[in-house]
């Protein structure tokens, strides 16, 4: 049992205000996810020829701001490094392959959380207050934002184990299930180029996603398409640069519900998280239909 939760704004009246309204979506949602919980905003995009990173080193035996120094050094490229406690944001006037290889062959012990240009990912081992408090949610400003807390039930309660899952550029999912085939279709991704960081089967539908998109599907087709390969329960939130989706499987035994506006869609396990939006007095609210996909991006 896990709590999920999304704010997807419609234009730009709330930017400002888009962490103070999500976080106590997010911890309403502790009772279904007390062990770890995180979240993943958009916003702060990029340019074309630069890529954002959000990193993690798990030995911390240097600083952020050495790093900054030696990637501009080496690589030859602008960079900015914002910290948030123990992540930092990488900003590089680079490709994000080039910065991976050399992140990986000097300092083995970070941790990519994400990368795109404009998704930022911050989670944590620990109740959903304290993680929302720890790195500042209420100040957070963007254009979306998805959200989990987690109930380890199959596997360790880690923060490589917590949601979001990120495994390809500005994408990643947070999942509500459990998948019965995530094994023998991890296998089948990892031959086809996709890499895994962790053994959560969530990581896995996120891994799926990122392969279809690369295989040329749309957010829509990739969607259609995980209706047919992937067995098990889920409810499915997938953030993206221009929007997110919700999808529930065709069983639909993991809660769900959704609310629009004419500012905003939002979505949660359970309706209690919406109920400290602006307007949802006057929203409209539904559960959504199993086996079916709803999609809403900028473009």
């Amino acid at each position: 049992m896990c709590g999920i939760v999304g704010l997807y704004l419609k234009n730009d009246r709330f930017e400002n205000d888009l962490g103070a309204l999500f976080e106590p979506m997010l911890i309403t949602m502790t009772d279904r996810g007390p062990d770890s919980a995180g979240f993943a905003i958009y916003g702060d995009d990029v340019p074309d020829n630069w890529v954002k990173l959000t990193l993690k080193d798990a030995d911390n035996t240097h600083t952020w701001a050495e790093l900054e120094q030696q990637i501009s050094s080496e690589l030859g490229c602008d960079v900015q490094c914002t910290v948030n406690v123990n992540v930092a944001v990488l900003k590089a006037q680079s490709q994000e392959d080039t910065v991976r290889t050399w992140l990986s062959q000097h300092y083995p012990s970070i941790q990519v959380l994400s990368a795109g240009k404009s998704i930022e990912i911050l989670k944590e081992v620990g109740l959903p207050e304290v993680i929302a408090s720890k790195f500042n949610l209420s100040a957070m400003k963007g254009s979306h934002i998805i959200g989990h807390t987690r109930m380890a039930t199959e596997s360790a309660v880690t923060m490589e184990g917590s949601h979001p899952f990120s495994t390809g550029s500005d994408l990643c999912l947070v999942h509500n299930g459990s998948l019965s085939n995530h094994n023998r279709l991890r296998d089948k991704l990892k031959r086809d180029g996709i890499s895994f960081e962790t053994e959560n089967d969530s990581e896995v539908a996120a891994g799926y996603l990122t392969w279809r998109l690369k295989q040329g599907d749309s957010l829509k087709e990739a969607l259609e398409n995980a209706l047919n390969d992937l067995d098990g329960f889920f409810t499915f939130t997938i953030g993206t640069k221009d929007g997110f989706a919700v999808m529930r499987d065709p069983i639909a035994c993991k809660p769900a519900v959704l609310a629009e506006t004419e500012d905003y869609v939002a979505m949660a396990s359970e309706y209690q998280a919406l109920a400290s939006l602006p307007g949802i007095e006057q929203a409209k609210v539904w559960e959504p239909e199993p086996a079916t996909f709803y999609i809403w991006e900028r473009k």
